[in-house]
């Protein structure tokens, strides 16, 4: 594969954009280089969080080899205990409990915590939070047994990190080398007294049930939540799902995960409203991001901007979309069809809106703008049909989705797009603008496209193709490396 220059802007910390017509956009130590000639309009974007000040600082008192700690520690997590209590004592001061290092010893063991109102879990640079390997640390009364596969897909799992309050924080401090603080959720070790991975049950329960695995972070229902400078890696299941409430900022959140970890989405917002998620870097395996809804209740006023996925399933709309989604806007993102240990995603996609006749819904007022590929398989995907399809009556209906400067570069054996509605009552509302994609094979059927400057086009049944008027360009593009960790 051919490299491609990549402009590393000297100041690390601040990461504010500068948009100028034709300009290059510095995104990061390392980042893309995306250059429009106009830009989308996304919601008013949420402005770069802030450490707050500390409210009780925490000590180090262990240290890690290969991930793993001495056999009384694995057993009962010697640090959950005392960060629970620091977080009960500074709920509602808007300040942090800080875990730093103390001499050589840099690291944290817990089982799982909750992160409660107006507070923030702060890790320092150069210190690691890790997650029991004990499925029982992790087990919800009544549920499905934790670490195992089951035909129920009731969860059986608390989270690691429950951000359980509005305004709750999980933050990072970011050294003068671009280092931040670690949460690990050991997802690649043996379960406490088994001889299985959280990821090899993830695999076995691909054919044979339900994985019961605990996803790193998660929320429900809270509003006003902040994750910010971060790294995030090695999670059990998702690293991030973010549950209904109103309001959640991620900047500048790095996610670390083998492609080839099954369930290991990286950020999803679900069911909830007015999300901003910029300059992260993803590698996972699963989505890179998923917006979803489920019934009753809508996902919508998100923006995704300045973000980049190695290895991962593609920047996704569902598959869950029974509630709706709507004003959700993909701006300045990159993808890479492998991860950077070299392994290609399973399910290798960019641009994909999907649902099925069993959890569909409206989607409307989505756009993709500025979005760079390399390596990627499927490159646009709208399929109503996804995993099979489904039966029932909640039809995925994907009425406006507007795709503007999308460019694909060493696109990956027999790749193509697909871009397909569910019926001739419910097609498919496109409009490809400025689309250069160096393999144009396309499929569809059921879909009203509008083109303006696209190099691909469609044929097939209850496809409509029409030019309309456009704006814009096709943007330059050039793909950044994973930072160091």
């Amino acid at each position: 594969m051919t490299s491609f220059p990549v402009l590393r802007p000297t100041h690390l910390r601040r990461r504010t954009l500068i948009f100028g017509v034709g300009a290059a956009l510095a995104l990061g130590t390392g980042a893309a280089i995306v250059a429009p000639d106009a830009l989308a309009t996304p919601k008013p974007a949420a402005s770069q969080p802030s450490v707050p000040g500390t409210c009780t600082p925490l000590s180090a008192s262990l240290t890690a080899s290969n991930e793993q700690f001495s056999s009384s520690a694995e057993a009962a997590a010697p640090d959950t205990a005392r960060i629970q209590s620091a977080l009960k004592s500074c709920a509602g001061s808007g300040k942090a409990v800080e875990l730093k290092a103390n001499g050589g010893k840099n690291a944290f063991l817990s089982g799982p915590l909750s992160i409660g109102s107006n507070e923030v879990l702060l890790v320092d640079a150069g210190v690691t939070l890790y997650a029991s390997r004990k499925p029982s640390d992790y087990q919800i009364s009544g549920g499905n047994k934790c670490g195992t596969i089951t035909s129920s897909s009731s969860d059986g799992c608390k989270s690691f990190i429950s951000l359980s309050g509005s305004g709750a924080g999980l933050m990072g401090t970011r050294s003068s080398s671009g280092s931040q603080g670690i949460v690990d959720g050991r997802g690649g070790q043996d379960m406490l007294g088994t001889s299985t991975t959280w990821w090899a049950l993830a695999a076995s329960a691909k054919s044979s049930g339900n994985q019961n695995n605990p996803k790193l972070v998660q929320s429900n229902g809270a509003s006003n939540l902040t994750l910010y400078d971060v790294d995030l890696i090695n999670s059990p299941m998702y690293h991030v799902l973010l549950k209904g409430g109103s309001g959640a900022t991620v900047w500048g959140v790095r996610i670390k995960t083998p492609s080839n970890s099954r369930n290991t989405d990286g950020i999803d917002p679900e069911d909830i409203s007015n999300v901003t998620i910029n300059d992260a870097y993803i590698q996972d395996g699963d989505d890179c991001i998923s917006v979803k809804s489920d019934a009753g209740t809508a996902a919508s006023h998100i923006t995704v901007e300045n973000t980049h996925c190695w290895g991962t399933h593609g920047l996704s709309i569902g598959s869950q979309t029974a509630g709706g989604v709507n004003n959700v806007t993909f701006l300045n993102d990159t993808l890479a069809g492998t991860d950077t240990g070299g392994i290609t995603s399973s399910s290798n996609n960019g641009v994909r809106v999907k649902s099925a006749a069993d959890r569909g819904g409206l989607v409307t007022s989505v756009v993709y703008q500025n979005i760079c590929m390399t390596g990627v398989k499927d490159l646009i995907v709208i399929d109503p049909n996804y995993s099979g399809g489904g039966s029932g009556s909640s039809i995925p209906n994907f009425a406006d989705i507007t795709l503007n400067g999308i460019v694909s570069v060493h696109s990956a054996s027999s790749a193509q797009s697909t871009l397909n509605g569910y019926n001739s009552s419910h097609p498919a509302g496109l409009k490809l603008e400025n689309i250069k994609l160096d393999v144009t094979k396309t499929t569809a059927q059921y879909a009203n496209i509008g083109l303006y400057k696209s190099n691909i086009t469609a044929s097939g049944t209850g496809v409509k193709v029409s030019n309309i008027s456009g704006s814009g360009s096709v943007p330059s593009c050039s793909f950044p490396s994973f930072p160091a960790l």
